[in-house]
């Protein structure tokens, strides 16, 4: 499940949209006379404010040559509730992008979706504001199940997506962030995958917060991975963590440098780089590019050999840690030399480990890479010391 914000002055709710289809709808008229008109209206529809023109021209004919009816041919841009909300036609087949979150009815071509990103992002970023989308279970919040369920906690049996509308609730009570947008997994176009192409943004203004990176295979560029967020026992047991939770500690992450902190700073520091220079148009701007230069930044100028942290079958180069490093700006390498200035290791017994003794130079265990991706900022070497050789 994913929240979509946007800038909280321009966001109204998507019964607003709803509603101006309905009138849309209502306005088409069946009757056999002749009709031309044209409207102009402003929508407003989850935080976007449209402008839609729409023509629609009936001719008839003279009774003498027989009476015939013809339409100005409509590309159908939007659906709504199987009408088109341009032209009225009838449309069975289920073509175009279904946008439950905005309406349960709604579906929009192509052509109009990417009319209406190109239109909206201007409108943003002419606010300096970017699109964030927030997924919430480990990321924002944490879930668990309930079986034992008492008789005045009876609401919690009601539909899955109840809680989708309990959690925007507690989470945005003003409606002043993401209201009603809210995407479950099950609207996802593509299995067990998540897309941007249920959201009204362009991707070059998007950035996603997700604690889960595989899910986003076809904007990995566009993500800042947060650290998996276990409160409960459950899920610690679930992602196999040897500790106590939250929960059962009676406590939570820090307000002012736990993970959620941390990133909110990074997500200032993206924002501040995106709209810095205004030389320029902010709509000719990618955060992708963004995102690349400030992460290329966190490990520049070290260069990092790996001792026994891969198996010896696997090659070096398609590790995800080696790819992580070098995303974080680091150089990778497989053999020692006076250059490096890291040995990532998993015993400190083993021959690279003893030369970065030697010749003092860093010998870290691999989550000080970990960490660096997650916190965005080189980590003080000493908290991530190496294990002494196994038989000692």
């Amino acid at each position: 499940m994913s929240v979509v914000t946007d800038s909280p002055v321009h966001s109204s709710s998507s019964d607003d949209f709803a509603a101006f289809l309905d009138g849309e709808l209502d306005s088409v008229s069946d009757e056999e006379h002749e009709i031309e008109s044209v409207k102009r209206r402003k929508v407003e529809s989850s935080g976007y404010v449209e402008e839609i023109q729409e023509s629609v021209s009936v001719t008839s004919v003279g009774r003498g040559s027989g009476k015939s009816r013809e339409k100005d041919k409509c590309s159908h841009p939007g659906v709504f509730s199987q009408m088109c909300y341009a032209c009225g036609e009838k449309i069975e087949e289920d073509s175009g992008v279904t946008l439950r979150y905005i309406h349960k009815e709604l579906r929009l071509g192509s052509d109009e979706l990417a009319r209406l990103r190109t239109k909206d992002v201007k409108n943003l970023l002419r606010h300096r504001k970017l699109y964030m989308i927030l997924d919430l279970d480990h990321t924002l919040l944490n879930s668990t199940g309930i079986t034992d369920v008492a008789p005045d906690e009876e609401y919690l049996r009601n539909p899955p997506n109840y809680m989708e509308a309990a959690m925007a609730s507690l989470l945005d009570p003003k409606k002043e962030y993401f209201d009603a947008r809210v995407i479950s997994r099950d609207e996802s176009t593509q299995k067990h995958q998540k897309g941007l192409d249920l959201v009204l943004g362009q991707e070059s203004a998007v950035v996603i917060l997700d604690d889960t990176e595989t899910v986003w295979s076809r904007h990995m560029d566009n993500l800042i991975l947060i650290e998996r967020y276990n409160f409960f026992a459950s899920s610690c047991r679930q992602h196999k963590i040897p500790c106590k939770s939250l929960a059962e500690l009676r406590t939570d992450e820090s307000e002012s440098d736990g993970i959620l902190a941390t990133v909110l700073q990074v997500l200032k520091r993206i924002h501040c780089a995106f709209f810095k220079d205004l030389g320029d148009d902010p709509a000719d701007r990618d955060v992708r590019q963004v995102l690349r230069s400030e992460r290329s930044e966190i490990l520049k100028g070290c260069k990092i050999v790996f001792s026994r942290v891969f198996s010896l079958y696997v090659q070096a180069e398609t590790h995800i840690l080696w790819r992580i490093a070098e995303g974080l700006g680091a150089t990778c390498c497989t053999e020692v030399d006076p250059s490096v200035t890291h040995v990532v290791a998993a015993d400190a017994g083993t021959e690279k480990a003893r030369w970065a003794v030697k010749e003092n130079k860093f010998l870290v265990n691999q989550q000080w890479i970990e960490a660096a991706n997650f916190l965005w900022k080189r980590q003080p070497e000493d908290n991530f010391p190496v294990k002494p050789p196994k038989n000692t």
